[in-house]
């Protein structure tokens, strides 16, 4: 099977050819700040992104017999994981989406190419994927249930890799998997459906590179109503300038690391502090799993930090057998799922629009 994956990020497009699941050509680049600059808003982007696609595919003598194109998943309503087939009602979510990122133009330019070369396009476990329980949703307001926003592309696809490498069905198991990037999503994997994970989005759980984490709420409040910073700055200091970008300058994994491993402070106690709230969050979904998980897996950029990650493994390996999966894989992960839908392993969804909360939400409101 011969699949053309698309990968658009906030400031870069990645694109790859792979016959079954081996990739045979990648190409993309970063697109200059200037570039982007041009456009108000994100949607605005999608022919640039297009033809970028295009005149790669073009100079690396690609031609355009594809069995599928799939691109990555954007923020459309929240619904349940899989492979789903891009119709058009996920082509209108897209264009007004609730919130603007790059992602959002995966499907869309898999779409139109896909009809171009007479195959199906699709995509798979975009970050809105929900499957959580009803009572893991309820806050302590009403009005402000908790949403599952996370790398559920990476999650999902390392779930079920491990799940092969053992010999089991993913749908079988009971997992916890930490995705630990400049965001960071712990979730808990329950026969295939994760019921519960924290929003890596909207400031809930362990602080990271660039997000701030859960904070404090009395203090939080005090400090958005101080009358020193804009709602905008606040946002900003809660994701993207938050987490060891705002305690050391820097979101640098490489170097940050490195230079806590040397003893150099306070890297190494910020760095430590940072993996110490990763363990808690992992011992929540152990909770969530009632104490019965086959394994914790860690996967993402920060995997591939062996420092890290032994300051991560005492902390939790008396809770289950730690797996390490290193990197974060979209490509591949994207290529397995059109894969799976292609072979029939796994169900071709219709994405209907409907919020997958429906009724569980209301359930929760207040008489």
């Amino acid at each position: 099977m011969r699949i053309l994956v698309i990968n658009p990020g906030s400031t870069s497009t990645k694109i790859a050819v792979f016959e079954d699941d081996r990739q045979v050509w990648a190409a993309g680049a970063h697109h200059p700040v200037a570039e982007l600059a041009r456009f108000e808003r994100i949607t605005d982007q999608y022919a640039y992104r297009r033809d970028f696609v295009l005149d790669r595919l073009r100079e690396g003598g690609i031609g355009g017999a594809f069995d599928a194109v799939i691109g990555r998943g954007g923020l459309l309503k929240p619904l349940q994981g899989g492979v789903y087939a891009v119709n058009g009602r996920m082509k209108d979510d897209l264009r007004n989406a609730r919130m603007e990122h790059a992602c959002n133009l995966g499907a869309l330019i898999a779409a139109e190419l896909a009809e171009r070369w007479g195959c199906p396009a699709m995509t798979a476990d975009p970050v809105v994927v929900d499957e959580m329980l009803p009572v893991a949703r309820i806050g302590g307001l009403p009005g402000m249930e908790r949403r599952s926003v996370f790398h559920a592309l990476n999650h999902k696809a390392v779930a079920r890799r491990y799940a092969a490498s053992a010999g089991r069905r993913y749908e079988d198991l009971n997992l916890i998997v930490a995705h630990l990037g400049g965001g960071i999503s712990v979730g808990a994997h329950r026969r295939g459906r994760v019921i519960d994970v924290n929003n890596a989005l909207g400031g809930e759980g362990p602080f990271t590179p660039e997000r701030a984490g859960t904070m404090p709420a009395m203090q939080l409040a005090e400090m958005c109503f101080s009358g020193q910073y804009s709602l905008r700055q606040v946002k900003r200091m809660l994701c993207g300038k938050g987490g060891l970008t705002a305690w050391l300058g820097s979101n640098d994994m490489i170097t940050i690391a490195a230079e806590a491993e040397a003893g150099e402070q306070p890297h190494a106690t910020v760095l430590d502090a940072m993996m110490y709230n990763v363990a808690k969050h992992i011992g929540s979904m152990y909770v969530a799993l009632g104490g019965q998980a086959d394994a914790i897996i860690i996967t993402g950029g920060i995997a591939h930090s062996s420092y890290c990650v032994d300051l991560l493994r005492p902390r939790i390996e008396y809770l289950a057998p730690v797996v390490v999966i290193p990197g974060e894989n979209e490509m591949l992960s994207l290529a397995y799922n059109a894969l799976g839908a292609l072979r029939g392993e796994l169900p071709l969804k219709e994405y209907t629009g409907r919020d997958s909360r429906e009724g569980l939400v209301s359930a929760c409101s207040p008489h």
